[in-house]
């Protein structure tokens, strides 16, 4: 279990496209709508000390979940999303991108008040102002209704991906893991908050380097990092578990070792949805057959290239070859 192996940071074989489009993934989550308010800024508002930012162009993005279906999308698969978006214009922008993105929305609207989750930038020149979110808590009815939903949807999909951004719609996670046990696929979790004992036998959970530590406490150094990292696979009964670690990379931690890979961004513009990006093409590299390692190669390789773009955004096979 000691053993550490360093991964090159090219995948040995070429990206395989044709399984990639074979590839059925199931997302779950959080669904948002990222809007982005771009402009120039020439003066000062005489009102308060704030710039006044002079609105020149408007783009919407899927967020959330609903960005993890994106960027699988994106490599070829074929991708159902469930959810859940409000009755008003956020919830019918979100269905419209999803059925150009070519992704199936399987989408509750049953709460006549709830809003779907939007966050909405202001930038000016390039550089982000202020974000203002829409957001409300998801009712308990809802989450079940949701969960009956996904779990009848399983068996049709090769892997399901469980996108936690903490706003209520994965409340019954547990349910959907065991429901990808007894289907016989894999379940791969992006994680929000302390307890993750919701995510136990989920087959891989991918904590960036904060919500690593938030999870199990500040390690003093790598040897501290691999024991409390296994602990926590052990304690969980996860196939595999990876830290996403910014500018150190990524570290994936198995049954029997610790596989390191460096980062490959040349420069960081965003690193929004970089997270969205990792896991989608973790999902659906490891479908095709892949092991985790070969799995964390190209994801490693994907995220670098995605934070170099501004905003929520995806990465093609063209960009991954």
């Amino acid at each position: 279990m000691s053993a550490n192996e360093e991964v090159s940071l090219s995948p040995a074989k070429a990206f395989p496209v044709d399984a990639a489009r074979a590839v059925r993934v199931l997302v779950v989550g959080d669904v948002m709508l990222d809007r982005y308010w771009f402009g120039e800024v020439e003066r000062i508002s005489p009102e308060a000390p704030v710039p006044v930012v002079h609105v020149a162009r408007r783009e919407d993005r899927l967020g959330g979940a609903a960005n993890v279906a994106r960027n699988a999308a994106a490599l070829g698969a074929q991708v159902t999303l469930a959810g859940i978006v409000g009755r008003d214009e956020a919830g019918a922008q979100v269905q419209q991108m999803l059925r150009q993105a070519g992704i199936k929305p399987v989408l509750l609207d049953d709460e006549p008040d709830y809003p779907t989750t939007l966050k909405m930038r202001v930038l000016g020149r390039q550089q982000q102002m202020v974000r203002v979110d829409f957001e409300e808590p998801v009712k308990p009815a809802s989450v079940q209704a949701l969960t009956e939903q996904v779990l009848a949807l399983m068996a049709e999909h090769d892997v399901l991906v469980l996108s936690d951004y903490g706003k209520g719609a994965l409340g019954e996670v547990s349910r959907l893991i065991d429901g990808a046990r007894a289907c016989a696929i894999d379940s791969l979790v992006d994680p929000k908050g302390a307890d993750y004992g919701r995510y136990r036998h989920a087959s891989l959970v991918t904590p960036n380097r904060a919500e690593m530590q938030q999870a199990v406490g500040a390690w003093r150094d790598e040897d501290d990092l691999m024991q409390r990292a296994q602990a926590l696979r052990q304690t969980l009964a996860l196939q595999a578990l990876l830290v996403t670690r910014s500018e150190q990379g990524m570290t994936l931690f198995t049954e029997d070792a610790r596989h390191d890979v460096g980062a490959v961004a040349h420069e960081v513009f965003d690193v929004s949805g970089a997270g969205d990006t990792v896991l989608a093409t973790l999902a659906v590299v490891r479908a095709t057959g892949a092991n985790w390692v070969q799995a964390m190669q190209w994801a490693n390789r994907a995220g670098g290239i995605v934070v170099g773009k501004l905003g929520t955004s995806t990465v093609t096979v063209d960009e991954l070859r």
